[in-house]
């Protein structure tokens, strides 16, 4: 009697142990608790939401907030961050690039139309000669200024170059107004205007600055640009139940309705 009751006791526990070890292995899948790096601004805005929308589903997201965008990818690669909001494609796959990070995307987020901003001109149609024009230096970003600023009429560019995403200012091919391209930080244009006769401005920093794209942009994206921004995870992290759980609190019915009621069509859903 006492024997077969220590054999179903030892029995018991190594259940339990299995059972806890199997656990324990689901869990270093999955996990409750992450960071999340976001742009300052309208990103910041958007994860509030997104944050309670995780909750119900118990997973809880830690914002950490930049103000630039050369550190988010960096935390990420270095593993303080388990994800990030805030690029878009061609951002990243030049980050991956340039600084041999193997980050990939989970899902989509927003598209951010990108606007031409002034203090000095209300139209683009009172552009002077010669007047300075801030881009962003950053590659990615730098194009997107030149293709808009050519679809706009202002300056051609080499073909190749705008068929593989990479102009710079040494692609420009016409620039019938002279004008001066100059190239800046993206968090230092909007703090340069003053000195701009137009600046490139990423929406965060546009919003941050007080700027509207609707009321106050110059020259502005179509709303179904290809510049989706995107949730963004290290590659051994890509196919983790907390991305899919973290991807399908963004891409909710609650953010989606935030985004087109808060923002009005300066950032559009898309998803």
């Amino acid at each position: 009697m006492h024997t077969n009751f220590r054999r179903r006791r030892t029995f018991a526990l190594a259940t339990l142990a299995a059972a806890l070890f199997a656990g324990s292995g689901a869990f270093a899948q999955d996990k409750n608790n992450i960071k999340v790096g976001v742009s300052v601004g309208n990103g910041e805005q958007i994860f509030e939401v997104v944050k309670k929308v995780a909750a119900k589903d118990g997973l809880n997201i830690q914002v950490v907030v930049f103000n630039d965008y050369q550190l988010p990818n960096a935390a990420l690669a270095s593993g303080d961050l388990d994800a990030n909001a805030f690029q878009h494609q061609p951002f990243l796959d030049n980050q991956n690039k340039a600084r041999g990070f193997d980050i990939v995307p989970v899902g989509l987020t927003i598209t951010a139309p990108l606007g031409f901003y002034s203090r000095k001109i209300k139209s683009i149609d009172q552009l002077p000669d010669g007047a300075t024009v801030g881009i962003q230096n950053d590659p990615s970003n730098g194009n997107r200024a030149l293709l808009l600023l050519q679809s706009a009429g202002l300056i051609t560019l080499k073909p190749e170059a705008v068929k593989n995403n990479t102009a710079t200012p040494l692609d420009v091919v016409t620039n019938p107004k002279k004008l001066k391209l100059v190239a800046l930080d993206a968090a230092q244009l909007p703090r340069s205007l003053d000195d701009l006769t137009i600046a490139s401005i990423n929406n965060d920093y546009a919003e941050k600055a007080g700027l509207s794209l609707n009321k106050d942009a110059v020259i502005k994206e179509s709303p179904k640009s290809p510049y989706a921004n995107l949730i963004a995870v290290r590659r051994a992290d890509k196919d983790k139940p907390w991305a899919k759980r973290l991807v399908a609190a963004y891409q909710s019915p609650e953010v989606k309705s935030f985004i087109e009621t808060q923002f009005k069509g300066s950032l559009v859903p898309a998803f």
